[in-house]
């Protein structure tokens, strides 16, 4: 397996992948990690040893290396950085997991099924704390229903400073709202709703921004009425909004929280499903990235384009997170 990019996600992800699986053998037989920073590679070297190659990333960007391609590339460059790597992964014969929450690039990746499904690869965008992980526990809440009409999702929290970066240019974004049966845009930083999290991060004042839920949940969920997506935001954030956010080293940034509510209906009455997670972006993306890669590698993924929601089953991959470290749970109504 090969990741390509070294930040926050790609290092964690690295050793994720490393780590024994639930019987006690190693993961996956051999894991590589490419970085465009000479300081990065440096200090990965001396922190993954020979446990993982670190490679200094060249013209190909498709993860291969002097064994030629991976059987899964996972790519955690910045957003916006990532739809190359997938595309050129493809083309070598690889599976790809892909971290970008980006709307536009989610699109253009999800748009890249046709060349998935002809290729007899998988493609998974979208893998994060959210879009990601609130994906995932979507599919897991709406097979709690009968029918889904409505899904709600936001988060707390940011990776890394890439990370921080994107989440101002959403909260700066116009939303994409699903209703009714077309995109309904509005602005970013509108829309205040008080939504309450997990402890210790409790209740946040969340707003409409640019994100890539919406686009994610209606592949896989195409019958609903109602989708929408808030980031949790401060009148900080909003003064930092429209300001340049300069990416600077990989500095994990700290706790962070999402969660999902869904709405429909069950043995005819109107039902409503909240799940919560609680941890560090970062390790919450990185563990669901490297999941997600082995179950590709192990051929569980079907192939084709879309995000978590339309992938895989939930309970398995839930699983396999907690016994991580990664455990969601579901809001008490009373």
């Amino acid at each position: 397996m090969a990741v390509v990019g070294a930040g926050i996600v790609g290092a964690r992800a690295a050793r994720e992948l490393i780590s024994p699986g639930a019987d006690g053998r190693p993961g996956a037989s051999h894991v590589s990690i490419s970085t465009r920073r000479e300081e990065r590679r440096d200090q990965l070297r001396a922190t993954f040893g020979a446990s993982v190659p670190v490679l200094w990333q060249t013209d190909r960007v498709d993860g291969s290396d002097s064994r030629g391609p991976a059987d899964v590339v996972l790519v955690a460059r910045e957003p916006r950085e990532q739809l190359e790597v997938v595309s050129a992964a493809l083309d070598a014969g690889s599976h790809v997991i892909a971290t970008t929450d980006d709307p536009e690039e989610v699109e253009s990746i999800l748009r890249l099924h046709p060349r998935a499904v002809a290729a007899g690869r998988s493609v998974i965008v979208g893998v994060g704390l959210s879009p990601g992980l609130t994906c995932l526990l979507a599919r897991h809440a709406a097979d709690l229903l009968d029918t889904v009409d409505e899904i709600h999702v936001a988060r707390d929290g940011a990776a890394g400073p890439a990370c921080a970066r994107q989440r101002l240019r959403a909260l700066r974004g116009a939303a994409q709202e699903w209703r009714d049966g077309t995109w309904v845009r509005r602005a970013g930083f509108s829309g205040r709703e008080l939504l309450w999290f997990p402890d210790p991060v409790s209740a946040r004042d969340c707003y409409r921004a640019d994100l890539a839920e919406p686009l994610l949940l209606l592949d896989a969920f195409p019958d609903v009425t109602r989708l929408s997506a808030r980031l949790a935001a401060s009148p900080r954030d909003r003064v930092l909004a429209p300001l340049p956010v300069l990416v600077g080293p990989p500095v994990e940034g700290g706790p962070g929280a999402a969660r999902v509510e869904l709405r429909g209906t069950r043995d005819g009455r109107r039902e409503m499903v909240v799940y919560g997670v609680f941890d560090r972006p970062g390790v919450a993306a990185a563990a669901l990235a490297a999941v997600l890669a082995l179950r590709a590698a192990a051929g569980d993924v079907a192939p084709g384009s879309h995000g978590v929601a339309a992938s895989v089953d939930p309970r398995p991959v839930l699983a396999e997170l907690a016994r991580r470290g990664v455990r969601a749970a579901a809001f008490d109504p009373a």
